[in-house]
């Protein structure tokens, strides 16, 4: 299976189908799959922070829900993730697809790149890199498994050395 794939199969195995998301180049390689595919509803975002906020409501209504998102996002819903996410405890898969790391063509994108690591760390929040093809089904699972299982946002962070970037093909 290709990443893709298995991050898609992780979705179903832990049964989130609804997936708020802000367009991005890399994973839309996940998310045209998840268009295509009628178990999932995927619902686009104008900003992180809402996307985070649609998954929240879909938390409350009962059902399990992820964003999407690049790494240059993530400072558009710290808020929401500190305000909301975390102390009310809902779990909410997040996948990030990393820019500013090996291979990075634009300058802009290497500052937040760089921060995500540390932003995740300050808020106490979990985080999976996923940065190659072996045990990677592993790697989806004890993400999922931790989100769920601690009722707290995990973030799953989208490496460049695994999906090759916004200029890859994998």
């Amino acid at each position: 299976m290709s990443w893709p794939e298995i991050v898609i199969q992780s979705l179903k195995d832990h049964e989130v189908n609804i997936i708020a998301y802000v367009p991005d180049v890399v994973t839309w390689r996940i998310l045209s799959k998840l268009e295509n595919d009628p178990y999932f509803r995927v619902v686009p975002a104008a900003r992180e922070e809402e996307a985070m906020g649609i998954i929240a409501g879909v938390y409350a209504a009962k059902k399990r829900g992820a964003v999407f998102m690049q790494s240059s996002g993530l400072g558009n819903c710290i808020n929401a993730l500190g305000s909301i996410c975390i102390p009310w405890r809902i779990p909410l898969p997040f996948f990030i697809s990393m820019r500013g790391e090996s291979g990075e063509f634009n300058p802009a994108q290497v500052p937040m790149g760089r921060a995500v690591r540390p932003i995740l760390e300050a808020l106490g929040l979990r985080y999976f890199t996923l940065n190659q093809r072996e045990g990677l089904e592993k790697v989806v699972t004890e993400a999922m498994d931790q989100c769920y299982s601690h009722l707290l946002p995990v973030g799953v962070l989208l490496s460049t050395v695994l999906t090759g970037g916004k200029l890859g093909t994998s």
